[in-house]
């Protein structure tokens, strides 16, 4: 079928870059209304004519897509306060003619008109937004030098399998890269990942940290981390160092938007997006020198996935990351390593938009 109306609740989710793209351009060839819900920058940017934002408890609509939505909602708060900065210096200016003339007989007549002068001036009242960004900033404990972790000859199968998931892996990971692990969905990153981590024991082969690597893990689902019985900052503490007292644990939690009695809340009750920013939290607390993030954007709002960006943009240490967020991979990575169906790899260094480019792939 072919509907006139398209209403699409994140549309992109559990889409490998492939599938998204090919969406992209069935969308932007479909003459058709869309709705859309995405946290996808970069599919927002591709596909939408309008964006309605729904903020200040209101719901207004700007022309254009994401960027273009940005840019616009920017400029009017600012012209707002602008314009309200200078309505108030006005009033200023009126109240000081009536409170120095008001009294005098001469001048009487004018200070009157002062006074409706100012009863006319209106400022706008600015909300405060309900948007809320998260504070994350990411430390390393130590400084790698040189290499952070070696791969060679890596194979995994699970088993019962008849076939390997990946066969004959061989690379290096030097201190300090930014490696995107890229592929079809069901390919196999998350179980490289989970090698890395050293939740999978390979079939063949070996990894090989060096001495001083402190790896820190994000795993696709991080629900196994929160069955304990625990409350938000009980489960916060365990992650803390020598140095670190309650207030530290108080401050990570504050900056990750858990605050007041919400912090002795279960983590059971948690949602998705929640438990990614505990996890979050527990990275800034533990400090490696190495992160393993897997699809660290699953579940977030643009908010939180800006700030994540912008905290592992200064990150020092070393960064494999899995993520269809084209966006979030376009500005961190700095080389590819991506699985073949055959079981092989590619090793690409550069930017993605240069990988891309490789590729011939225009999405």
């Amino acid at each position: 079928s072919r509907p006139d109306v398209l209403l699409l609740d994140e549309p992109t989710n559990n889409l490998d870059i492939h599938s998204i793209g090919w969406l992209e351009k069935a969308l932007n060839s479909h003459d058709a209304t869309m709705i859309i819900i995405s946290h996808d920058r970069h599919f927002l940017n591709q596909v939408c004519t309008h964006i309605a934002d729904l903020d200040y408890q209101q719901l207004k609509v700007y022309p254009g897509n994401y960027d273009d939505f940005m840019l616009a909602s920017v400029q009017a708060r600012q012209r707002v306060e602008s314009a309200n900065a200078k309505a108030k210096a006005q009033i200023s200016d009126l109240q000081e003619f009536v409170r120095r003339f008001s009294a005098n007989a001469s001048k009487a007549r004018q200070a009157t008109s002062r006074k409706r002068q100012i009863e006319k001036i209106k400022i706008e009242e600015v909300r405060p937004s309900s948007r809320q960004n998260p504070y994350i900033r990411f430390e390393q404990a130590r400084k790698l030098h040189r290499s952070a972790v070696t791969v060679e000859g890596l194979t995994f199968r699970y088993p019962g399998a008849d076939t390997d998931v990946f066969t004959n892996l061989n690379f290096t990971i030097q201190a300090e890269q930014r490696v995107a692990i890229i592929g079809p969905n069901g390919i196999g990153k998350t179980t490289l990942m989970r090698c890395l981590a050293g939740d999978l024991a390979p079939t063949a082969g070996r990894i090989t940290w060096v001495e001083n690597a402190l790896p820190g893990y994000m795993p696709q689902d991080p629900q196994a981390e929160f069955e304990a019985k625990s409350d938000l900052f009980a489960w916060m503490s365990t992650w803390t160092g020598k140095a670190d007292d309650d207030q530290i644990v108080r401050a990570t939690l504050g900056r990750l938007l858990f605050s007041g009695d919400e912090i002795r809340k279960s983590v059971k009750v948690l949602s998705g997006g929640e438990k990614g920013r505990m996890i979050y939290g527990k990275l800034m607390l533990t400090r490696p020198n190495v992160m393993l993030l897997d699809e660290p954007t699953n579940h977030m709002d643009m908010e939180t996935i800006e700030s994540l960006q912008i905290g592992l943009e200064k990150y020092p240490g070393t960064l494999v990351f899995v993520s269809h967020d084209r966006e979030f991979v376009g500005a961190l990575a700095t080389r590819m390593i991506e699985l073949k169906p055959d079981g092989s790899f590619a090793d690409f260094t550069g930017s993605y938009d240069e990988y891309l480019e490789s590729q011939r792939l225009e999405f």
